[in-house]
């Protein structure tokens, strides 16, 4: 008997990913409280609020990132007009130097997508051979 590994992914998700860099440093925690109510618009089906870890070798400049999945651009325009949206812009606009944000669809904008973990998971999912 086999067990079969079925991967389901959606077709029209949009990925929205904004990065802040702060004018001053000390203001980075405040940066991540104005932007934590953003986690609390239904219209998102996955949002984070992370500190840059500052671990890449070529460049560390960005100090926080807001990483969304939303369903379609209905709901990517709803929660760019929710009223705790706005309220993030008022709070977080004064304490940040620059602001940079990409969109993109899964299903239309993505040219490659990596298939590592799946070897892993399919073997994981076979039975032992009794042979």
């Amino acid at each position: 008997m086999r067990l079969g590994c079925s991967v389901i992914f959606s077709v029209t998700m949009i990925r929205h990913i904004v990065f802040f860099t702060a004018k001053n440093k000390a203001d980075i925690d405040q940066i991540i409280e104005g932007l934590s109510g953003l986690t609390t618009i239904p219209h998102t089906r996955r949002l984070e609020i992370a500190r840059n870890r500052k671990s890449d070798q070529f460049g560390n400049d960005i100090d926080v990132i807001v990483y969304g999945e939303f369903d379609n651009e209905r709901d990517l325009a709803a929660y760019k007009t929710h009223n705790l949206y706005l309220e993030a812009i008022r709070r977080v606009r004064p304490l940040r130097e620059l602001r940079f944000a990409a969109d993109y669809e899964l299903s239309k904008d993505v040219h490659f997508a990596g298939t590592a973990g799946l070897s892993q998971i399919t073997r994981r999912s076979r039975p032992a051979d009794k042979g």
